[in-house]
């Protein structure tokens, strides 16, 4: 039975076999991209507790829609997908919260910063200031440096997942990488 050696079978056998009812091989699956899930969410959301709801609802979406799933694209490519869109969502969720509860006199500076960073404060640690810049991000850019500079997905890929045009990919990857640019300029 293909079930008994799950390690061994591809996405699409993994698949087929979750959709007959067979647990363990969506276990496989969740075990396969948990990594990049969570680099992903991370990326997008910062090291916080909601980045881990995000990337359980993620395989919780993925396993509600696997029937849906034609393998136009990758299986990868699919959960990642869902991963920036649940991440996009959370952005936005917590741009409404923080834009009723906190009000920013700067035009420069988004309505959906963490109104919990720091002021003023010495940021030592270099993943913290990396953090913080990606914060300051767009949402749009902020997927595509998650996507192609820290998942290291390739141009085509993170487009496949974005479910966007390649040019736009590399314009959004060209304006982001000048933005952090200078978001780090003035936060080192």
């Amino acid at each position: 039975m293909a079930a008994d050696n799950l390690f061994f079978q591809d996405d699409e056998t993994l698949v087929r076999l979750t959709l007959e009812g067979e647990k363990r091989a969506f276990g496989e699956i969740v075990r396969r991209y948990e990594k990049p899930v969570a680099a992903t969410v991370r990326g997008m959301l910062g090291d916080i507790q909601q980045a881990e709801d995000v990337g359980q609802e993620t395989f919780i979406r993925l396993y509600n829609s696997l029937a849906d799933f034609r393998g136009e694209a990758r299986l990868g490519t699919y959960i990642q997908r869902i991963a920036i869109n649940l991440s996009l969502n959370e952005i936005k969720k917590r741009s409404r919260f923080t834009s009723f509860f906190y009000r920013s006199d700067r035009d420069d500076e988004p309505s959906y910063a963490d109104p919990e960073e720091p002021d003023g404060e010495a940021l030592t640690d270099m993943r913290e200031i990396v953090d913080l810049a990606l914060k300051k991000l767009s949402p749009d850019f902020r997927s595509v440096v998650t996507l192609r500079l820290i998942q290291g997905y390739s141009t085509k890929e993170a487009a496949e997942i974005l479910n966007l045009p390649l040019g736009t990919v590399l314009s959004r990857l060209a304006r982001a990488k000048e933005q952090l640019r200078e978001i780090m300029e003035k936060l080192i």
